[in-house]
């Protein structure tokens, strides 16, 4: 029987869902340096600004910033240097794809430790226009104002 691994979420891209459509979803392992897993599990990393590139068949993460170890010994990493990404083949082909068609890119929506291993969750992104934006926010705003009116309603009764 296979076991399900606990999930623990180290880092969210709260603004991707903003400024982007997610149109297709992927999970990644990410090759790290001792340094940089122990500076992830204490929570020094920043997505906001990363992306993602195909190059010659390897799909790499540019602009992830982790910071530098406190504790560190001689060893040290650089905090903005690319990483490599782990997908498969069929997925990287897909991913290449789509980036070429005008609009898309690849971005991290978020980090998380699954069991022991360090996965990126990557978006296949297509960006927002101004009037998407607001269109969205006016949604989400008339959601609470329907969300308050039936906890008003409910409380009466």
């Amino acid at each position: 029987m296979g076991q399900t691994s606990a999930i623990r979420h180290i880092a969210r891209n709260r603004k991707a869902l903003h400024n982007y459509f997610i149109v297709q979803r992927f999970e990644a392992g990410i090759v790290l340096l001792g340094t940089e897993v122990k500076s992830v599990r204490a929570g020094a990393i920043g997505l906001r600004e990363s992306y993602g590139v195909v190059e010659k068949g390897e799909v790499w993460l540019c602009n992830l910033s982790i910071r530098l170890y406190d504790h560190r010994g001689y060893t040290d990493h650089e905090p903005r240097r690319r990483r490599k990404l782990l997908l498969q083949r069929r997925e990287i082909r897909r991913i290449e794809q789509r980036m070429l068609e005008k609009g898309h890119t690849l971005i991290p929506l978020s980090l998380y430790f699954k069991g022991p291993f360090l996965k990126v969750e990557l978006g296949l992104a297509k960006g927002k226009r101004q009037y998407d934006k607001r269109a969205q926010k006016e949604k989400a705003q008339m959601q609470r104002e329907l969300q308050r009116e039936i906890k008003k309603y409910r409380i009466k009764t």
